[in-house]
């Protein structure tokens, strides 16, 4: 039995360490590991040979600053995490290993008024499908994260009122795909899971501070601040759709008046176009439109810039975080868009915020959630299970944490 203290549970501690370092990272060279974990190069060494003989971890030559070394990543069959991710109109699951590879990815289309009930089938349907596709053993699967959009009640696991979903209000979604699925499942918003996803994969990586924008059927904000996601103590951080923009403007579905989300969400961009583009048009048309030259579209797309970058620009004035980056369809129309959002930041920002801003399009379009997802459970697993062969177990409350 270990007791605290002594040399085997400094051992396992320091074991463990390396394993949630390799796990959050994806990969790292034993010299990255030492610098994230504080151990020594030699004792990095020691700890990566064992863990190599025992099969937990791979490693591969690779080169870092010109120089020959050693990549170090969880074995590829040490067990796989699920993605769910609940769009608007979309429902889209990815299958990844523990060594941040994607295996399988695959969305379909979700009808807006379908039932929970009925979302959560198609679910359980769709990730047994893609399980059975990478030919993994479903007793290897770790967790499952879990992306819904609208706020999630930190201490209750409840959904709350979404316009998004209408009838999702109060379901408790972690809790129904748990059941299903019989492992564990942790749930975060849609904007909050693109901020992870950015930040591990995408326009994100390397950065601490930053904020992604998702500008949608709604607006909203996935902050992360000194590498971990900010929700807030009832978690609904990053609601910038509500700041207000004007006391007079049209009412927005939270009841108060002209929130950047009236000024800059589909359900309020696109009647403005309609009359001479037509019923059908959608987002995704405008920001066609806009890149071959529609001036109707490009002044439309600019405004709806501007209007973001007045709330970036609050963003920049409370948290100054060094880079925003751009989700949903309209980060596709680059410049015409990105343009207008740093102009109004120059604005309304403080200088010295505005000048430590970079504002990026998302890398990762509309896969950035479902990537979060799997970041989350990534995250959320604990590392003994890996010590000890097997990826099963109760569900942890780490914080998400990636460096």
């Amino acid at each position: 039995m270990e007791t605290p203290g002594s040399q085997s549970s400094l051992h396992r501690a320091n074991l463990e360490r390396v394993v949630r370092a390799v796990r959050l990272a994806g990969s790292l060279t034993q010299a990255e590991i030492a610098r994230t974990t504080g151990l020594s190069a030699a004792t990095v060494s020691n700890i990566v040979r064992e863990l190599k003989d025992g099969g937990t971890v791979e490693v591969t030559p690779t080169s870092a600053g010109g120089r020959r070394a050693r990549s170090v990543s969880l074995s590829g069959d040490a067990g796989i995490v699920i993605g769910v991710d609940f769009g608007h109109m979309h429902l889209r699951v990815a299958v990844g290993n523990l060594a941040h590879q994607v295996l399988a990815e695959e969305a379909e289309p979700l009808d807006v008024d379908a039932s929970a009930a009925q979302g959560f089938d198609r679910a359980e349907e769709l990730v047994s499908r893609l399980i059975a596709a990478t030919g993994v053993d479903r007793s290897k699967v770790a967790g499952v994260g879990l992306g819904v959009p609208g706020p999630i009640d930190l201490e209750s696991g409840t959904l709350g009122s979404t316009a998004i979903l209408p009838g999702w209000g109060g379901t408790r979604p972690a809790e129904e795909l748990r059941e299903r699925l019989g492992v564990p499942v942790h749930v975060d918003n849609d904007a909050n899971l693109g901020a992870l996803g950015e930040l591990v994969w995408g326009s994100g990586k390397g950065v601490h501070d930053l904020a992604y924008i998702k500008v949608a059927s709604g607006v909203g904000a996935g902050l992360v601040i000194d590498g971990k996601i900010y929700r807030g103590p009832g978690g609904t951080a990053g609601e910038i759709g509500h700041i207000t923009l004007d006391e007079s403007g049209p009412v927005c579905r939270c009841g108060n008046r002209g929130c950047l989300e009236t000024f800059a969400a589909a359900r309020y961009v696109l009647p403005l176009l309609q009359p001479s583009h037509g019923p059908d048009l959608t987002m995704e048309g405008v920001v066609r439109l806009a890149r071959e030259g529609d001036p109707g579209c490009r002044r439309v797309v600019a405004d709806v810039g501007r209007h973001i970058g007045s709330g970036v620009a609050n963003l920049c004035n409370l948290l100054n975080p060094s880079r925003v980056v751009l989700g949903g369809d309209l980060a596709e129309a680059g410049e015409l868009v990105l343009g207008p959002i740093r102009e109004s930041v120059s604005r309304y920002a403080i200088p010295s915020a505005a000048r430590q801003l970079s504002v990026l399009p998302g890398a990762l379009g509309g896969r950035a959630e479902v990537l979060g997802a799997l970041a989350l459970a990534l995250s959320e697993m604990g590392d003994s299970a890996l010590l000890d062969g097997s990826v099963t177990g109760a569900p942890t409350v780490a914080t998400p944490a990636f460096t």
